[in-house]
């Protein structure tokens, strides 16, 4: 990420805050690493799982459903959680360690609108990745597209409003990129496991199941499994997703710091 530019940036024309956005996503582009593990990756991993044949077969202990069929929620979330603890946090935590946005500070532009800008974007790009993730899903293994659609949009709308919650609150703690990259890196472990990525949430015995619940991503997962079956999502899923985003949102305000 050049450390020119953004503070430098005092646009003659139009919003600043659209200017940083335009700016944000030409370098966003430019990183062919972090669109591929966003956008890309979740499909190519579906896909290679669509291709162990066990899993396109139905399971009576899935209720007649197919590992394949739990999956796709959980490559959705695995994108959005690549995006808001993997990809968010090194490039804030990188404009602040640079000075870029103690910098800004003096220009018309206001730090907030990088940090809008950056929620923006990595937010798109997970979004992108849900929707390309269940096009493959049902063009390759006839993965049944959601039978709750505003149900499914509502559930990855707030599944993306607590991750990146999280990457903000990852960014403030985090004086320096590495530090970021370390927790960042931790926090995504733990998030993978709750999502289902190793054990689809579904699979999970009883008492574990109910803890990983009370989680915002295995709450994401079982809210999204329910809106691809048809129905609404549970209330107390989406109430969990919503609880943990004001939580964390509050914890970013409090405690990011522009320098």
């Amino acid at each position: 990420m050049p450390t020119t530019s953004l503070a430098s940036t005092s646009p003659a024309h139009g919003s600043p805050s659209l200017a940083v956005l335009k700016y944000e996503t030409r370098l966003f582009l430019r990183e062919p690493g972090s669109l591929f593990w966003i956008l890309v990756f979740p499909a190519v991993l579906m896909t290679i799982l669509g291709l162990v044949p066990s899993f396109r077969h139905p399971d009576d202990a899935l209720g007649g459903r197919r590992v394949i069929d739990l999956y796709v929620p959980v490559a959705v979330l695995l994108a959005m959680i690549m995006a808001g603890l993997q990809a968010m946090p090194p490039v804030l935590t990188g404009y602040r360690e640079r000075g870029i946005l103690r910098r800004m500070s003096t220009t018309p532009v206001r730090p907030s609108a990088l940090l809008t800008a950056q929620i923006a974007l990595h937010g798109g790009a997970a979004l992108g990745s849900a929707v390309l993730v269940m096009a493959v899903g049902r063009i390759a293994f006839d993965v049944r597209l959601p039978g709750q659609p505003v149900g499914y949009l509502l559930a990855l709308l707030l599944a993306a409003a607590s991750v990146l919650s999280l990457g903000a609150v990852v960014s403030a703690l985090s004086a320096t990129t590495k530090v970021s990259a370390a927790v960042g890196s931790v926090v995504y472990l733990v998030m993978m496991f709750t999502a289902g990525v190793w054990v689809p949430v579904q699979a999970m015995p009883d008492t574990l199941r109910r803890i990983v619940q009370c989680t915002p991503f295995g709450a994401a997962s079982q809210a999204l499994d329910r809106a691809a079956s048809g129905g609404w999502p549970s209330w107390a899923h989406l109430g969990v997703m919503a609880l943990w985003t004001a939580l964390l949102a509050a914890a970013a305000t409090r405690w990011f710091r522009w320098e």
